[in-house]
């Protein structure tokens, strides 16, 4: 507790930023059913009613609570990005860490599979799945994680690839020191550092994609509040001036600001450097 404390008050302005940012974030998604004045789905007033007390940033384009959706919007859009590179960064990592510690055929197959995965572009892969499986949300994370996790493959493989290669591991080897062992207290520890930037800049990408998707309409699917759906939904007053449709954006481009800070602290810590 004494090293963290004091990491934190070593911590750089743009970490702070970053901390207190996704901090707020996350606990706005945590109790979204309290701190939102209405339901994500409640019809609340007309459409496009402009901001007041009652209504702080107005009303969408069916008459719901726009910051009510901002609010739950918080907790969907970040809780299906986070699970998606959470799941993507297991499956990616630990198949790249075995395919560079093993090599032979493992690594053939492996890496030839990733290879055609990576051929096809990302988006238009995800809309074909999307349009066979469904848009469900299990079936929005499990493809979206399946994309992701050809770049965390191809990252840990070629970390494991120079690791394993070193001296320590081939002395570990000689020890008799099972594969675990091998991948979980030699090799990924070395690897840290690439591997949580990785994450981070996955992250945003994961927030950036489902979005997209959302703004496509095969994303997270209405009535649930989404901050990509909520753009295309009230395109339409921009052209009158009005900024609204902006904030859900903004809001997803100040979340992946906040996690690359952090990001960029976190691995400036694990790998030893100095300003």
């Amino acid at each position: 507790m004494t090293n963290l404390a004091t990491a934190f008050r070593a911590a750089p302005p743009t970490a702070w930023f970053g901390l207190v940012v996704t901090t707020l974030i996350f606990f706005v998604a945590l109790l979204a059913p309290v701190i939102a004045p209405y339901g994500q789905t409640q019809i609340v007033g007309p459409e496009f009613a402009p901001w007041s007390n009652s209504h702080l940033l107005g009303t969408d384009n069916l008459g719901r609570d726009m910051a009510t959706r901002m609010i739950y919007g918080a907790r969907n859009t970040v809780g299906v990005a986070l699970a998606t590179t959470l799941l993507a960064f297991l499956l990616g990592g630990s198949a790249g860490l075995l395919a560079g510690t093993v090599r032979g055929w493992a690594d053939q197959l492996l890496g030839r599979f990733v290879d055609i995965i990576m051929a096809i572009p990302s988006l238009i892969f995800a809309l074909l799945l999307l349009a066979i499986f469904g848009t469900s949300i299990a079936s929005l994370i499990l493809i979206i994680a399946g994309l992701e996790s050809t770049r965390f493959f191809r990252l840990a493989r070629a970390l494991a690839l120079g690791i394993s290669a070193l001296d320590y591991v081939e002395a570990a080897r000689l020890r008799g020191e099972g594969l675990g062992w091998l991948i979980y207290r030699e090799i990924l520890p070395n690897a840290a550092a690439p591997l949580i930037a990785e994450f981070g800049l996955r992250l945003c990408f994961a927030f950036l994609f489902i979005a997209t998707l959302s703004f496509l309409g095969l994303g997270i699917q209405p009535p649930t509040a989404d901050w990509g759906s909520m753009v295309r939904d009230n395109a339409v007053l921009i052209t009158y001036g009005d900024i609204t449709p902006l904030l859900p954006a903004a809001a997803i481009a100040l979340l992946t600001v906040a996690v690359n800070f952090i990001v960029d602290w976190l691995l400036q810590r694990s790998s030893g450097l100095k300003d």
